[in-house]
């Protein structure tokens, strides 16, 4: 507009602006047909691919966890790219790196479905240490049901969370995310 100047030092750089995003998920999937298959020669590989694959897209990765069946992450995607693509490419490029470089090992593949939930910032520690603790959870029976969902039959399923305060403590916050449920 005439008369008004911008008076912003300049950076040199054209079209290089950030948006700022603060988008936090935990992803769970499953092996195909559940089969056991991340073994302990098999996982760090697998989870090596995830990992690269995920920071490649531009990805923060935060935690990586799971049984012999299954793999939790906790991620910030970046806005620029969709959820289901940046999980659709982080699956599918750690799968056909393994199969093409460890053919010693039977192949692995992953079922179609996935389950992604948006995790705010105060939460994502827990969801860490929940990913973290995969082996142990299992052994002690003490998943969370709703954050090992991998797939939905219903549709318009929401999670619903009546807590309208943040809780506090590891227990708690645990009672919480048992209490949600799909509707």
């Amino acid at each position: 507009m005439p008369g008004l100047k911008n008076n912003a030092p300049s950076t040199g750089l054209k079209g290089n602006i950030m948006s700022f995003y603060r988008l936090f998920y935990h992803i769970v999937w499953a092996t195909k047909n559940r089969q056991p298959l991340l073994t302990s020669e098999i996982e760090p590989v697998i989870y090596k691919y995830l990992r690269t694959k995920a920071i490649g897209l531009g990805g923060t990765v935060f935690a990586i966890g799971g049984i012999a069946d299954h793999v939790h992450m906790a991620v910030s995607i970046p806005a620029k790219i969709a959820v289901a693509t940046f999980i659709g490419q982080t699956k599918g490029i750690a799968t056909a790196r393994f199969n093409k470089e460890h053919l010693q090992f039977s192949p692995v593949y992953w079922q179609d479905g996935y389950g992604v939930f948006s995790v705010d910032g105060k939460r994502l520690p827990y969801i860490i240490a929940y990913i973290e603790k995969q082996k142990e959870h299992h052994a002690q029976d003490t998943t969370i049901p709703i954050l090992e969902h991998t797939s939905d039959n219903k549709t318009n399923s929401f999670i619903q969370d009546p807590q309208s305060t943040y809780l506090t403590g590891e227990e708690t916050w645990r009672q919480d995310m048992l209490s949600w449920e799909i509707s």
